[in-house]
């Protein structure tokens, strides 16, 4: 029977964060839509440019799969080219990132309930009062906050009550094939759920609840960091060559900031315990599994930042359609 109750609450759990993801992605979206275009379009002159305006429109419409489609859309009308596109391809992978720290700074550090439940009542009468408009909007993204903290209170109750269910030893990673397994599981959650931050948060509340350990739960934050380069690629089906070559970007970015994380991990994590020691700070399973996932997409776009006119070069050679090869008759069919 007690497998049932805990099995209803992840599923549970997961229903309310999924619901509250995409309430806080249309609703951000919907009262910020045309500075969302006009920062992508306008804010991307340079790749620096570029991943300030991904990072930021990510951190705040809290889906960089959204700014990724958005940014596909303008590169398909030509809008942006397909190098200013690179830029926001980096800053959107950084800006995922803050749906970990959410989780880390407040899903358990704070009483859900005495704050998640007036936003979700604040939002709903902003929309009763005003149903369209910047304030709906607003109030949809609101009420999505409110449930986003609500899903993971409920999920940790359930990871919780899973680890007094079961024996815990058989989440943990040993070895390449350990870490290979939840480094696949990571990718599986996030094209299922189409929701890095989804998979991450849900990873998170896992290893913060004794679910899974620190190295599974790393795996599978690299993991989930791979998995969202599918909505590109679905998006960019049909595409322009541009678009394609956004979208390959995106997955050849995540597929390298993923090499070096496994390739470094130890340090990575030396690292991260060495900077809890040096600013005097407590490091819990949560903070640094946030910690974790911002360090190596930072390190990631570091790495590739200067490697950037090589990678738009071997993409400018890459989907080539008729009109692009030189040797095919434009006028004449």
């Amino acid at each position: 029977m007690e497998i049932f109750k805990v099995t209803g609450a992840l599923l549970g759990g997961l229903g309310l964060f999924l619901l509250a993801i995409g309430m806080m992605t249309e609703g951000l979206k919907l009262a910020a839509g045309p500075s969302l275009r006009k920062l992508l379009s306008n804010w991307s002159s340079t790749p620096l440019k570029g991943i300030f305006s991904g990072f930021m429109m990510t951190a705040i419409v809290q889906s960089s799969s959204a700014v990724m489609v958005a940014s596909l859309g303008f590169v398909n009308a030509g809008l942006i080219s397909m190098r200013q596109a690179l830029g926001i391809v980096y800053g959107a992978n950084v800006g995922t990132t803050m749906t970990g720290w959410l989780v880390a700074l407040i899903g358990f550090n704070l009483n859900i309930h005495a704050f998640a439940l007036p936003m979700i009542g604040v939002g709903m009468v902003a929309r009763l009062v005003a149903p369209r408009g910047k304030l709906a909007a607003a109030g949809l993204a609101l009420v999505g906050f409110g449930l986003f903290f609500v899903g993971i209170d409920v999920l940790k109750t359930a990871f919780e009550g899973l680890v007094h269910t079961f024996d815990i030893s058989k989440f943990t990673a040993e070895g390449v094939s350990g870490m290979a397994t939840f480094f696949l599981i990571g990718i599986v959650m996030t094209i299922l759920t189409q929701s890095s931050s989804a998979s991450i948060a849900l990873t998170i509340t896992a290893a913060a609840s004794g679910m899974v350990g620190l190295h599974a739960a790393s795996a599978m934050v690299i993991g989930a960091n791979v998995g969202t380069t599918s909505t590109a690629v679905i998006a960019s089906i049909g595409a322009t060559s541009y678009a394609k070559r956004v979208a390959s970007a995106q997955v050849l970015f995540n597929l390298g900031a993923a090499l070096v994380a496994f390739l470094i991990l130890p340090i990575l994590f030396y690292l991260i315990t060495g900077l809890g020691q040096v600013f005097e700070l407590t490091i819990d399973t949560a903070l640094f599994l946030a910690l974790f996932h911002t360090i190596f997409n930072v390190l990631g776009v570091l790495l590739v930042y200067p490697h950037n006119d090589r990678l738009a070069q071997f993409l400018d050679k890459r989907f080539l359609s008729w009109e692009e090869k030189e040797s095919r008759p434009r006028f004449l069919d």
